[in-house]
């Protein structure tokens, strides 16, 4: 089972870089985002931060970024959401509701 990291980058002002933001919520919308294992920070400005660092070791210049470490330890650098999602994410399938859930105790409608 693959380790998979999330790096995202942190503004000066301390936010979420926007397509990081987007990204995040996409995945917390789809259920995905339980897949993550690890979230680093890449703080801007800030060359010693992790993520900072992970992105000079990888050579990435875009966040956010994605590693992914394989059982034998190699690791899979991914910069665009959707290769990961098609690669290495398991679809999360969405919860059926019960016949009960679909049905109300009282009909609205006249059928008189």
């Amino acid at each position: 089972m693959a380790f998979i990291t999330m790096v995202k980058k942190l503004t000066r002002d301390g936010q979420p870089c926007a397509k990081c933001r987007d990204v995040e919520a996409r995945m917390r919308r789809e259920g995905l985002f339980d897949q993550i294992d690890r979230v680093v920070i890449a703080q801007e400005g800030d060359l010693s931060s992790e993520g900072m660092r992970l992105s000079e070791i990888y050579q990435v210049d875009r966040a956010p970024f994605f590693l992914v470490a394989n059982p034998s330890g190699e690791v899979q650098v991914y910069t665009v959401y959707f290769k990961l999602l098609r690669d290495v994410l398991k679809p999360v399938k969405p919860k059926q509701p019960a016949l009960s859930d679909l049905l109300t105790p009282e009909p609205t409608a006249d059928f008189a």
